[in-house]
């Protein structure tokens, strides 16, 4: 989710219902050295309580240092990445590929946890391959190192995205451990959400690109979970306005030159399934400036509002 789970979409999603919504994975080099790409990414000023910053790295001295620098910036709690499958982290010796490192993972992990007051935390995925599902290991690892609760994405590395997402090794990394397991991987639906937190007896669940342009999804998990049923779609005027919030943070957090930017791959999920979405998106993609890409917007569901009455799906 780099590059999505920015400040503005976290405060966004946290308002539609997420309980906790963690940064974008921040690399350990390159925020010691101070890039401001990286302290951007880590900028959580102004947003809700608990204020979790992700690193990652492979490095345990380096990671130590990152999480003593997000602490000293406000972060109150710090997760570590080991479940990035991204070539370019894993060839870095970092991400899921610590997974094939028991050893390092430790020493990652007790270095980072003994530099910290906070709690800290480790999303992983069931192992580097379907041969080396080392899930249950490399949980007990990070529980006897003191981390405090423990992601876990339903695919080895070698999946990348591919397939679905297999939870029988998730439920045994509950079953090992007794700090909160959090499930993630293909809970698209209130159903699917209810339906593994069965399956695995999770303590909790997590979502990512099923957010993407539906941030609302949090809430009708939150409702589907409480009262069995579903809760109303979001109209399209309530849609156009989160949308429209959306982008005006994205202007405000960067600048318009780089807000107007990011704005189109948000635009063209917030799109998806609605008529002409495809004509519309090109249109907003060829815009360079905020005044434009608000008004397309407000064109756009205005013609929706006045032929169609569907609600994106």
């Amino acid at each position: 989710m780099a590059g999505v789970t920015d400040r503005p979409f976290r405060q966004l999603c946290r308002d539609l219902g997420a309980g906790m919504a963690v940064s974008e994975m921040v690399g350990s080099t390159s925020l010691i050295r101070g890039s401001a790409k990286t302290l951007r990414r880590a900028n959580h000023e102004g947003e809700s309580a608990p204020r979790s910053v992700q690193i990652v790295g492979y490095d345990p001295e380096m990671m130590a240092e990152a999480a003593r620098i997000n602490e000293a910036m406000g972060a109150e709690i710090i997760d570590i990445n080991m479940g990035c499958p991204a070539k370019k982290v894993c060839n870095m010796s970092s991400g899921s590929a610590l997974l094939r490192d028991e050893p390092l993972v430790a020493a990652i992990l007790a270095a980072t946890v003994n530099a910290v007051k906070i709690p800290v935390t480790l999303k992983i995925r069931t192992g580097w391959s379907t041969e080396m599902r080392n899930g249950p290991n490399v949980a007990k690892i990070a529980e006897d190192c003191g981390i405090q609760a423990l992601s876990v994405h339903g695919r080895t590395r070698s999946c990348f995205f591919k397939g679905e997402a297999e939870y029988a090794t998730i439920a045994l990394i509950k079953q090992a451990v007794n700090i909160p397991v959090i499930a993630n991987g293909d809970i698209t639906t209130p159903e699917k959400a209810k339906f593994v937190l069965e399956q695995t007896g999770a303590d909790a669940i997590m979502i990512g690109r099923a957010a993407q342009g539906r941030p609302w999804i949090f809430r009708e998990i939150d409702y589907y979970l409480e009262h069995g049923t579903y809760a109303p779609e979001p109209t399209l005027d309530e849609i156009s306005a989160i949308l429209t919030r959306h982008i005006e943070n994205l202007y405000t957090f960067y600048d318009e030159y780089i807000g107007v930017h990011m704005a189109r791959k948000h635009v063209s999920w917030y799109s998806k399934g609605q008529p002409n979405a495809g004509k519309f998106r090109e249109l907003f993609n060829s815009l360079d400036s905020a005044e434009l890409q608000r008004k397309a917007i407000k064109d756009f569901f205005d013609e929706l509002k006045h032929g169609s009455t569907a609600n994106c799906n």
